[in-house]
């Protein structure tokens, strides 16, 4: 599931929780611009997937069937800051409705460092449902800055799917099941290489099935839950992926850990 708030960023900000570098090198209370540097890449001419998921130490993805009950502020942040550095954010369906998503528009801060560093004001808001349960008239698509994306496949309901063509770009990938393979294709023909992931579940197992996580941004919130809360990801692996630790943050008694393909 997505980190502590899915919600669009507001301009109207809280003071920022202080986050330190534990490693690769160690710095106190970084900076915005510090942190853009410890998520940024140079080689954005490369497609690149990134996951951002939050869970808490004993491995649950929820409390009280949300993600964002574990959130901590600095997951906030960060999370505010990792959409800057995408050219598209995917999220499955039933993430944007139970995380209560709105149309992806950045703040004005966001904006401005998008533009000076060369990128479009916001990131494309892609949407992934087979069901296509999704309304044409909400303010994701009514109130989006840039014309979203819908993610389904050929078995879809042909009428919903001409429903929110009117709304939106819809990509069809794969027949039956959703085909990570065409879908990067076609993002990547649309020049969106960056793909920032913020869940749900199931759309994370069928981007590690595919092998196509590059990178997972992971938040352990300081907080036993226990019960039946689900993983970060769900469905079959053929065999386990071998992840490189990439960095370790820190804030307060929350980590945030970021890993990279071995």
């Amino acid at each position: 599931m997505t980190p502590s708030s899915s919600a669009p960023s507001s301009s109207a900000q809280s003071p920022s929780p202080s986050i330190d570098e534990l490693w690769p090198t160690p710095g106190l209370d970084l900076t915005d611009d510090a942190l853009l540097a410890v998520y940024s890449r140079h080689g954005r001419q490369v497609p690149w997937t990134r996951v951002n998921f939050i869970q808490s130490v004993d491995g649950a993805a929820t409390s009280g069937g949300l993600s964002g009950a574990l959130g901590v502020p600095a997951d906030k942040r960060v999370f505010d800051l990792l959409r800057r550095l995408a050219d598209v954010v995917l999220v499955g369906a039933g993430t944007v409705r139970a995380e209560g998503y709105g149309p992806m528009r950045l703040d004005a801060p966001a904006v401005a460092w998008r533009r000076a560093t060369g990128l479009s004001d916001h990131p494309v808001f892609a949407i992934v449902s087979g069901r296509l349960d999704l309304d044409p008239a909400s303010p994701i698509f009514a109130d989006a800055p840039v014309r979203p994306l819908v993610v389904t496949t050929g078995s879809s309901p042909l009428a919903k799917r001409r429903s929110l063509a009117e709304v939106a770009d819809v990509l069809v990938c794969g027949e039956d099941e959703l085909d990570i393979a065409s879908l990067r294709a076609q993002l990547t023909a649309r020049g969106l290489l960056q793909v920032h992931c913020e869940g749900g579940p199931s759309l994370f197992g069928s981007l590690a099935a595919a092998g196509a996580v590059d990178e997972l941004c992971l938040t352990v919130s300081p907080q036993l839950v226990a019960g039946d809360a689900g993983r970060i990801a769900s469905g079959a692996l053929g065999a386990p992926v071998a992840l490189a630790l990439g960095s370790v943050l820190r804030s307060g008694s929350a980590l945030l850990l970021r890993y990279t393909r071995a």
